[in-house]
């Protein structure tokens, strides 16, 4: 074609505008992908990455993400369709699709059409709340009557992380103070020295710079841990535990406990995890010398962050390190009171730093989510690899030893005693002392939003000395080494246990639950039973405590005694979350035979049911009024209430944004419904708000033809 002849021009403008006539039943080709991945983009803003140094896309998983495609030819939403395929970027990993839907659904890999300008469309994708973090390639799949085509969005690769501010992420954490002190803050503050003199120095934790993120997932390609396994961060924290140290799978940090560092850095010289990180990093795995406790769970801290779960470094002062099993702190001494060297195996170091990540525990029982304590510092082996963790806080606070990971081990550090062994002459070993508050003093990370010390000492044990703190070191010891070191129970004659009349209380009334004690002796027992009132979040993480207290039980021969025990609504009111949920536990010990009494017993309050009436008979056809009823419960006003209505045959749901009820008002509402289909139906209802949830109802409508 000449460009001079106007004829051919005219010929090709007519050629051009009949194949775009026809393109609606043309090949649907993908021309360019946009993933708004820009730092000030609305993705990284609203997902909060907008800080790391990496120019792309970096989401937390369970929250939508924004992204345009140009495609050859307007979307025809009849006959064409898209599909995201995510492949990880790991060998053996794992393929995602992610189908194109009318409505997003929460919990499932979905995407949805938003905007469309001519060729142009924006999407919507959501992502899953427990998918597998990492790194994926994404391809776009478009399909037409005329084929289907593949467009790979190389180098758009999508990084995916924890999510802790998604409630269905277990890393869910509900403070936006603790998110921004624990995920977000790259500076933290270590403690170190004695007891009594405590220094502090910053750290870097430089989980945003360049290469942190690619070094952090470097790392856990190295852990020889399925790429399924990285949505849980339960085995991520214990696989980081072990990988950050290098004593037998090249982690990241060789330790060095000697005075000579030659050939790496001192351990005190490093001031931020950055330098190890990026060093292991483009090193190609090549551990980095040297390390000691702090410079460990610094780097922790720095991966954890950098990966979406909330992590502290905390210092232990007088923290012990029990080698045997035994939950104590042992010293031998020979007959002229000299120090047994070669068996006096466990130490006593000045101070110890780990980290604390918040997460759920589903593979416990309920009530020991929250902070675990995950360790990289090697000292003992675990399931022969070393590393510690995670461990339940609250299971180390009550001597729960038989509960994973590692729990013995913490426990010796935190609240062992130490105990004094002198040898005989016939080569055997008696107890001469017993120091029982010296292990596991001032246990501390850097304080919420401000640059102080937080002494935390209080979550990990009960004050020293104290009845509880005593029983939990028993209960500890009988799973250790010497379970017959402290006096067993002459008998275990008493039981107690909880129990709830009914369906239990409801939601804004005191709840009355029993104390059930059963003396099966024909002697008389008295106990002093301590309780305390925990407000939980339905996946086992605990709140607060709303009350505790102490009971004393004198019991009769035989006798079985109930108390009567209340929880008042003024007590919990403003600490309840959720679904309601509460636990009560006991422990006590009884007098004349020493036996332990322990339980815990969860339970929920329950919240109003809406009430649903169909004020005529249902025709098909023909408009039906329904009055759906809701008394607030609570002597409080709810905010921002959402109802849902569906059912009766409807195609979507109906939701009503009623606003704020008064404390405890009645809502009444008056919805106009047209049946399409005659039968028996069901018409469901729902109230939501932050302040009161699991709020349904529903009634069965029998639905007459004309």
């Amino acid at each position: 074609m000449s460009r001079s002849d106007p004829t051919s021009t005219n010929a090709a403008t007519t050629s051009f505008a009949s194949a775009a006539a026809a393109a609606p039943d043309s090949l649907l080709t993908v021309h360019s992908v946009d993933l708004l991945k820009s730092k000030d983009g609305p993705n990284r803003r609203e997902h909060r990455t907008g800080a790391y140094f990496s120019d792309k896309l970096i989401v937390r998983r369970g929250q939508t993400f924004q992204m345009w495609i140009e495609l050859s030819r307007p979307f025809n939403r009849k006959s064409d369709n898209l599909q995201l395929q995510l492949k990880s970027f790991v060998t053996t990993g794992i393929r995602i699709s992610v189908p194109l839907v009318d409505e997003l659904e929460d919990n499932r890999w979905e995407m949805k059409i938003v905007e469309q300008k001519d060729n142009r469309i924006r999407l919507l994708v959501n992502t899953l709340p427990t998918a597998s973090i990492g790194r994926y390639v994404i391809t776009v799949e478009s399909f037409s009557p005329k084929g289907k085509l593949l467009f790979p969005c190389t180098p758009n690769d999508l990084y995916l992380l924890f999510n802790p501010w998604c409630e269905a992420d277990p890393v869910f954490l509900d403070d936006e103070a603790e998110r921004k002190e624990y995920v977000l803050n790259s500076m933290g503050r270590i403690y170190y020295g004695t007891e009594r003199q405590i220094g502090a120095r910053t750290w870097n934790y430089a989980q945003f710079e360049q290469d942190i993120l690619e070094a952090s997932l470097f790392l856990l390609e190295r852990g020889r841990v399925a790429m399924t396994e990285w949505r849980d961060p339960v085995i991520v924290s214990r696989m980081i535990s072990a990988l950050v140290n290098s004593n037998d799978d090249r982690g990241v940090l060789v330790g060095n406990w000697s005075d000579s560092y030659v050939g790496g850095t001192s351990p005190t010289a490093w001031s931020g995890s950055g330098d190890i990180l990026r060093q292991f990093f483009k090193s190609g795995g090549n551990p980095v010398k040297f390390a000691q406790c702090w410079v460990y769970a610094g780097v922790t801290t720095s991966v954890l962050r950098c990966l979406g779960i909330p992590t502290r470094c905390v210092s232990n002062f007088s923290s012990a390190h029990d080698t045997d099993l035994s939950l104590t702190t042992d010293i031998y001494i020979d007959e002229e009171l000299e120090l047994i060297k070669d068996l006096t195996n466990d130490s006593v170091w000045n101070f110890h730093v780990w980290n604390e990540s918040w997460m759920t525990r589903p593979d416990l029982p309920t009530g020991y989510g929250g902070w675990q304590v995950v360790d990289a510092t090697p000292q003992e082996p675990s399931q022969g690899s070393y590393r510690c963790g995670p461990t339940p806080v609250s299971a180390v606070r009550n001597g729960q030893v038989d509960l994973k990971f590692d729990t013995p081990f913490v426990f010796a550090e935190v609240n062992s005693d130490r105990i004094y062994w002198q040898k005989k002459p016939d080569g055997s070993f008696s107890q001469i002392s017993v120091e029982k508050n010296s292990i596991g003093q001032r246990i501390s990370t850097k304080a919420v939003g401000s640059e102080e010390r937080m002494d935390i000492t209080h979550l990990y044990k009960y004050p020293e000395g104290s009845e509880e703190e005593r029983i939990a070191v028993e209960t500890a010891s009988r799973f250790g080494s010497r379970p017959t070191l402290y006096p067993s129970p002459t008998d275990n004659d008493v039981s107690v246990e909880i129990v709830i009349d009914g369906a239990g209380p409801h939601i804004g009334e005191d709840a009355k639950l029993s104390i059930v004690l059963k003396n099966k002796s024909s002697k008389q027992r008295t106990a002093s039973l301590l309780y305390e009132v925990l407000v939980m979040y339905y996946t086992g993480v605990l709140k607060t405590t709303v009350k505790k207290d102490q009971i004393s039980v004198n019991l009769k021969p035989q006798e079985t005694k109930t108390i009567p025990w209340t929880l008042q609504y003024k007590d919990y009111m403003s600490h309840l979350v959720d679904q309601g949920a509460l636990m009560l536990t006991l422990t006590g010990r009884v007098n004349q035979t020493k036996q332990i009494l322990a339980t815990r017993f969860n339970f929920r309050l329950r919240t109003p049911d809406l009430i649903i009436t169909p004020l005529d008979g249902a025709v098909v056809g023909k408009e039906l009024t329904v009055k759906i009823t809701f008394q607030n419960p609570l002597s409080q006003v709810l905010k921002n209430v959402l109802f849902r209505i569906e059912g009766l045959g409807m195609q979507s749901v109906r939701k009503i944004a009623y606003g704020d009820v008064e404390k405890l008002a009645t809502v009444t509402l008056m919805e106009k419904f047209v049946p399409t289909v005659s039968g028996s139906q069901k018409l469901l209802a729902s109230m939501d708000c932050r302040q009161l949830t699991q709020v349904h109802g529903f009634t069965d409508i029998v639905v007459k033809t004309k």
